[in-house]
């Protein structure tokens, strides 16, 4: 149970943040000596993206009540669009055998590369007057940084997602709130088809389990507090915090396996 809600914490608090929530989730297992099964981690990643999903829920709600509005309607389009490219290429990675890797390294790695590129955007972004429209710029941006964080573990898929709206022009607000709405589709869809897989395959005997209930529980509760926070951080903050958080993380996992605490 104390696995469970550790897990569950890590993974809520790091889904939505530019850290990688599958670097913290794969860490956190190697030092409790808790390795779980594809299904258990697919299915706890879920929960966050319910929790974004209350948080948006008037937002959402538009899509259905405000869809006679040209702007409700370019904006459902916009997310329909950046979703298929997303799982188009997430298909063609889940064909060529892309997995998530049970080493640190790459993990390590990822989480390095991401210092220098959090640094060069926030810097390129500052003194610009930022664009609060989507744009199909932004739309294409989102879509290409989703398939880099799922080709690339450690990437964070949300940090790639920002970063690259950031990049091309976006404001901050806007660029987390078009992610978390990509996002919502695009996991839940990526994780009902894995789910399916692993039931499919005869490898979801844990779904079921207490464990299991509370590590989403925790998930999803843990994302609806980050979720509402980020929204308000970005509002007045860049982030080049989660740089120097990357770098010293980064650092601690290259000293531990060095180190021999955990396997490489």
């Amino acid at each position: 149970m104390f696995d469970s809600i550790v897990i569950g914490l890590v993974e809520g608090i790091t889904e939505f943040l530019p850290v990688s929530s599958t670097g913290h989730l794969l860490i956190a297992q190697h030092f409790l000596q808790a390795h779980r099964s594809d299904a258990f981690n697919v299915l706890i990643q879920i929960g966050p993206i319910l929790a974004s999903a209350l948080v948006l829920r008037s937002r959402l709600a538009k899509w259905f009540t405000g869809w006679k509005d040209a702007a409700v309607r370019t904006e459902i389009v916009q997310v329909m669009v950046a979703f298929l490219l997303t799982g188009i290429g997430g298909l063609v990675l889940d064909k060529l055998g892309l997995q998530l890797p049970d080493s640190v390294i790459p993990i390590a790695v990822a989480t390095l590369v991401g210092v220098p590129v959090i640094l060069l955007v926030e810097r390129r972004a500052r003194g610009r007057v930022p664009d609060r429209d989507i744009g199909w710029g932004l739309v294409v941006a989102v879509a290409a940084a989703q398939l880099v964080a799922a080709a690339f573990p450690g990437t964070s898929r949300s940090g790639a997602c920002v970063m690259a709206a950031l990049l091309v022009g976006a404001s901050r607000p806007v660029a987390v709130e078009f992610s978390f709405l990509v996002g919502i589709p695009t996991m839940i869809a990526a994780g009902g088809y894995k789910l399916f897989k692993e039931v499919s395959q005869g490898r979801a005997s844990d779904l079921a389990s207490m464990d299991t209930a509370i590590a989403f529980a925790v998930a999803t509760v843990s994302a609806f507090v980050v979720v509402k926070w980020l929204l308000g951080y970005v509002r007045k903050h860049d982030f080049v915090p989660f740089a120097w958080y990357r770098l010293a993380l980064a650092a601690l996992l290259f000293g531990a396996v060095w180190g021999g605490f955990i396997p490489a």
